[in-house]
């Protein structure tokens, strides 16, 4: 009797876990995506923006995905597709979208494309763009109408959140295998050509008093603003009331601030909605503005850097916020999204021939919750590119390492390096050890490295699993060390041996205790050796 009630209670464990929605717990100091009671790592990709708008257009991409080894891939939902008339929804689209994802085993990360898809209101559908008196459009400086659908407005707002909300509710009821595992609210929100909205509406505000929500978000984390924002209030004597002007000062960044405040707003008083109906995790993209470029010259008031505190107070609703690259300033910016425990998720990255090292060092370094190279269905009739073979091996490997990623996640004991010609060092350290990691051109032994040529970005994640024990995870890295106790000595490798996780066991392939380890000098492997390694560590006199 006893065994069968023990029985049926692991069924209906199993049961649970399958239909558990998806959602983010702590791990550690991180957080981690659970998806039927497991976590999930996202090595994804996520379509070009006109790819999903039909079921054929899609018909080669699916194939494809499972060559490349994605786990998920990221559509948008259209709004114009959605709604195409006041108050009449067409889901084929995304139940066949779903289906598909089913057939293939893929997850689904939605975008919706709804107010805003890179600043503009391209995809609101046709009976919102030609009714500009119902449906206000933003206002540049110059008094001239955007193709901005304006977040000042009550009409904008409602219709927007009508349509998110059928979808949500529709996704509930068609999704119960939960294909669909994230939520992204509009997209790369921004202001353009203005720092600001200088429509009617959106005049009168910016002469109210700052909203005391935003006030109080203030005060509250006072001592834990991101830099930028902190110092903004300070500046002008942390006031506790006044106009944006009076808190803030006058100037282009009070412009951003004012806007970055309505546009979360709005986005998370949708966000709110949906989750009301359908509680799935939620963020918010943001297009990245570069060195330079003032409020108004890049798209504005969206969820960056300096404006998260703004965001986060106005927006409550949203999970996290993500970084779109599309340029090379990788490491800082990242640096940035992951401060007041944002978790890091890279939905969007141009794809280039960086894609592969820059997978590694997020899943290792940052401990993302996922990667995905923008346009991932390059000409997919066609035999995998360098890039896209590189990027398929790199997602096979963190397959295979998933179960120590999640194991150790936010338990201090992953590391990555992410190296190129002018940064080839990096030094870190896990447990008792500090390591230095080095390109490995720098060693000279890789044919065709010149001192002028270029040089392949190198990366490689390596975690802890004892106290002496590491693995090592990447390709172009070198690996030495040095115990920090110096009466230990010095520092030794023990063994070494290259392998597989099949089934959650490690299966060796090579030993390595000689010209590999350049007779126990490092660990490594060569800019075109996706490796895998174990090795062990010990001190001697």
């Amino acid at each position: 009797m006893v065994q069968k009630l023990s029985l049926l209670f692991l069924c209906l464990l199993l049961q649970c876990s399958l239909y558990a929605q998806p959602s983010l717990v702590p791990a550690g100091n991180k957080l981690q995506l659970m998806v039927k009671g497991k976590p999930f790592l996202i090595m994804g990709g996520e379509t070009a923006n006109s790819r999903a708008t039909t079921l054929q257009s899609m018909e080669n991409v699916w194939p494809r995905m499972k060559q490349l080894n994605l786990n998920t891939l990221i559509v948008p939902v259209y709004w114009e597709l959605l709604e195409p008339e006041e108050g009449e929804f067409d889901f084929q689209l995304i139940d066949g979208l779903l289906a598909e994802a089913r057939r293939f085993d893929l997850k689904l990360v939605l975008m919706w494309f709804g107010s805003w898809k890179n600043s503009m209101s391209s995809h609101v559908p046709a009976w919102v763009k030609l009714d500009q008196q119902r449906f206000p459009r933003a206002v540049s400086e110059q008094g001239v109408s955007q193709e901005i659908v304006s977040p000042f407005y009550e009409n904008n707002l409602k219709s927007d959140l009508n349509a998110y909300s059928k979808l949500m509710s529709h996704l509930k009821q068609v999704d119960t295998f939960h294909t669909v595992v994230l939520m992204q609210v509009e997209n790369e929100i921004g202001m353009l050509p203005s720092a600001r909205d200088y429509s009617p509406l959106a005049n009168r505000r910016f002469g109210e008093q700052v909203p005391q929500d935003l006030i109080d978000y203030l005060e509250l984390h006072s001592e834990t603003l991101n830099p930028e924002m902190k110092e903004l209030w300070v500046r002008h004597g942390s006031r506790k009331a006044g106009s944006w002007e009076e808190v803030f000062g006058e100037g282009l960044h009070t412009d951003e601030l004012f806007m970055a405040w309505y546009f979360a707003r709005y986005t998370g008083q949708i966000a709110a909605a949906g989750k009301s109906l359908y509680n799935l995790p939620v963020y918010v993209n943001a297009a990245l503005n570069r060195p330079g470029r003032l409020p108004g010259e890049y798209p504005s008031a969206g969820p960056l850097p300096h404006l998260l505190d703004v965001w986060k107070a106005g927006a409550p609703a949203i999970d996290f916020y993500a970084p779109d690259f599309y340029n090379p300033d990788f490491k800082h910016w990242n640096d940035l999204y992951v401060r007041q425990g944002n978790p890091l998720f890279i939905p969007e990255h141009v794809f280039d021939a960086s894609v592969a090292a820059k997978a590694l060092y997020a899943f290792g370094h940052y401990e993302a919750l996922g990667f995905s190279p923008f346009s991932i269905e390059q000409n997919p009739e066609q035999a995998l590119t360098p890039k896209e073979l590189k990027l398929a091996r790199v997602y096979a490997l963190i397959a295979q390492l998933k179960p120590l990623l999640d194991k150790y996640r936010g338990c201090n004991k992953i590391e990555a390096v992410l190296l190129d010609k002018n940064d080839n060092n990096a030094v870190f350290r896990l447990g008792d050890y500090e390591f230095t990691a080095s390109h490995t051109y720098n060693l000279g032994w890789e044919p065709g490295v010149t001192a002028g040529g270029e040089w392949e970005q190198a990366s490689a994640i390596v975690i802890q699993t004892a106290e002496n024990e590491f693995y090592y995870a990447g390709f172009g890295v070198s690996l030495t060390f040095r115990h920090l106790a110096p009466e230990k000595g010095n520092v030794g490798i023990l063994k070494a041996e290259s392998g597989n996780f099949r089934d959650g066991r490690w299966e060796v392939y090579q030993h390595l205790n000689g010209d590999q380890t350049h007779q126990g000098r490092h660990i490594r492997s060569f800019i075109d050796e996706m490796s895998l390694q174990r090795f062990v560590l010990y001190t001697y006199e």
